[in-house]
This record gives C-alpha cells, sequence and structure tokens, in this order.
C-alpha cells in the first residue's frame, strides 16, 4: 500500500463553547432528566412512528423509554444484565437489545415492549446493526465474532470470526460489505455479509490506538473513523483502504455519524465536548462547531429524519442523568 496522504485540520483553533446568540449548527432544544439513572449510559434508538426513544442505561442495568412528543420519560425496562446494543426494528415493531453481561440479545415486542424471545449470542455482547433487506441483526461479541441472527425468528443464523473484540459496525446500504472497528487487532475488519466471511484488513496504527466509532459515507467512498490515543477523526477510503485524512477531535469518542444532506461529521466525546466537522471535499475536513457538554456525555444518536441530535449525560456529583436535544440546522441566522 502506497503511503497515506495525511490532511491535517484547517483553522483547528480550541474552541472552548458555543455562545449564546452566536450561529451554531446544533441548537439545545430540549433537556429530558432521567431520574434514578446511575451509571453509565451506552447506546440510543429511536422509534420514527410512535416518537420514542430507547435508551441503554448500562450502569443502571435498564433500558429507559423516552416519549418525544411530552418530553419525559415513561417506562423504565428493567431485568437487563448491562445493556449495550439497542435498535429499533420499524417494519417489524420490535426491539431488540444486547446485555454485555449476560452476552444475550433480546427481542422485545415493539408496541408493549414485553418480552419475545431471547438468544444467548455470546460474552460481551456489544454493537448492533440491522440490514432491513435481509432482516438479520450484526451483533459483536466475545473475543473476536460478529453474530448474524434473524430477526423475525430470533435465531442464530451465522458466525464472522474476528482477531479481537469488535467495537462498532457500519453496513453499506448499497452492497454486502459491512467494517467493523477492531482496536486490539489495530484494524478494521472489511466484511462480506452474504458470503459472511472476512474479505480485507485494513491497518490503523499508523492513526492511533483505540479506534471505537464510526461513520460511513457511501456517496464520497468515505469511512470515519474515531480514535482515542491520541484523539482523531480519521477518513479511509473504502475503495482502497487508504488513509486519507486525520484531524484532531474531541477525547474519548464513542459515536461519530455523517449528515449527507449538510455534508458533516457530529462527535459525541466524554471529554466534554459535542464537535461538528465540514466536509469540504472528500479528502478536506475542518471543524465547525465545539460545544461544551458534561463529561462522560460520549454516546448519542442523529435521527436525520427529525434534524435532531440525541446526547446521552450520565449522571455525575451534581450533573443529573437526562437527554439533551439539539437541533440540527444549516448553520445561518435564519436556519
Amino acid at each position: 500500500m502506497r503511503a497515506p496522504r495525511i490532511v491535517t485540520l484547517l483553522l483547528a483553533l480550541f474552541v472552548p463553547s458555543v455562545q449564546a446568540g452566536e450561529v451554531t449548527p446544533l441548537r439545545l432544544a430540549r433537556t429530558i432528566a432521567l431520574p434514578d439513572v446511575e451509571g453509565r449510559i451506552d447506546h440510543l434508538a429511536i422509534d420514527l412512528q410512535g416518537e420514542r426513544l430507547f435508551v441503554a442505561a448500562l450502569g443502571n442495568n435498564t433500558v429507559e423509554v423516552v416519549d418525544l412528543r411530552a418530553g419525559g420519560r415513561t417506562q423504565t425496562l428493567k431485568g437487563f444484565d448491562e445493556p449495550q446494543g439497542v435498535v429499533f426494528l420499524e417494519v417489524l415493531n420490535r426491539l431488540a437489545v444486547t446485555n454485555g453481561g449476560s452476552g444475550i440479545c433480546e427481542l422485545r415486542d415493539g408496541q408493549t415492549l414485553t418480552r419475545l424471545t431471547t438468544l444467548a449470542v455470546g460474552e460481551d455482547a456489544d454493537n448492533m446493526r440491522y440490514d432491513s433487506v435481509t432482516r438479520y441483526l450484526y451483533i459483536g461479541y466475545g473475543n473476536g465474532a460478529v453474530g448474524v441472527v434473524d430477526a423475525c425468528t430470533g435465531t442464530r443464523v451465522g458466525d464472522i470470526t474476528l482477531k479481537a473484540h469488535p467495537e462498532s459496525l457500519q453496513l453499506e446500504s448499497a452492497g454486502p460489505r459491512m467494517y467493523v472497528n477492531v482496536p486490539e487487532a489495530h484494524e478494521i475488519a472489511v466484511l462480506d455479509r452474504t458470503q459472511q466471511r472476512t474479505i480485507a484488513s485494513w491497518p490503523t496504527a499508523a492513526v492511533g490506538q483505540g479506534n471505537f466509532p464510526m461513520a460511513l459515507d457511501e456517496t464520497h467512498h468515505r469511512l470515519f473513523v474515531g480514535f482515542r490515543q491520541p484523539a482523531k477523526l480519521a477518513a479511509f477510503d473504502t475503495t482502497s483502504g487508504t488513509l486519507v485524512a486525520a484531524v484532531d477531535c474531541v477525547g474519548d469518542a464513542d459515536d461519530i455519524f455523517y449528515d449527507a444532506v449538510r455534508q458533516r461529521l457530529y462527535v459525541a466525546g466524554g471529554d466534554g465536548a459535542l464537535e461538528v466537522f465540514t466536509q469540504i471535499n472528500a479528502d478536506t475536513y475542518q471543524r465547525l462547531a465545539r460545544i461544551s457538554t458534561p463529561s462522560g456525555s460520549r454516546t448519542a444518536l442523529y435521527a436525520p429524519e427529525r434534524n435532531q441530535l440525541f446526547l446521552a449525560v450520565p449522571h455525575r456529583g451534581t450533573q443529573r442523568a437526562e437527554i439533551r436535544i439539539y437541533a440540527v440546522s444549516d448553520g445561518s441566522p435564519e436556519s
């Protein structure tokens, strides 16, 4: 592989926060309290039709249900063991939750939220993605595997072996590939979902360690990966696996989202910031805004259908557990 061409960050000045009255691509529109929720909060999922947000409260062993119309929590689902991944399956009207402690994936009725079935996936069942065409769930787990589960029947239909525990997974919508961060192996694994096997691996040591979150831009053939040591946002060319850009970003990032309409990236970091980057072109990225957030707020969900970004804030000290809802705008005074 030829030496990667690294595009450095333009205008990489530290911005402590976005002040009131300033133009910002993200505006805090609402805060919803999560009383009595303790510990780390992991991933989020949304029911668009029912206007509900599901919050995997890992440290609390619960899934919190938030009514987005009423602006409050309506239910606390108990009986989980370190819930990590959560996905709402719109067509099937089901909620899927992975449990890191027990290694179980639960499928619940989307209306009543009662348990339909459980499947022992494997230890540390973690990140999860859904293919709406095949109706398969892809679940990262254990010391290195992705389990393939039929969401209609709740049965296992395959496994894909990896070199170490997988973190974020991203599925192509226009092709069969799946991209998987494997931080302990210092690589990104490229899997073929049809063949259920690894077809390529891209080394990441040139950027750093701790490649946890990722996002995909299929139009420009770019895969975005967040690194923790040092804190970087990197872009890889998905046609070749070549690293094309690496820029400084907030530390302890656990979620990245690509806004295809506005050609932006949203990065949530536990070090106390929500950052927005603009995609100038496929190989060039610039920080657009840095919004101060409470420490530990590193998981989020971007809902392009609602033009909203949801940030999970854990209880730490005097800071209560809550969900912050940001309105996404074009960044102009009229937006």
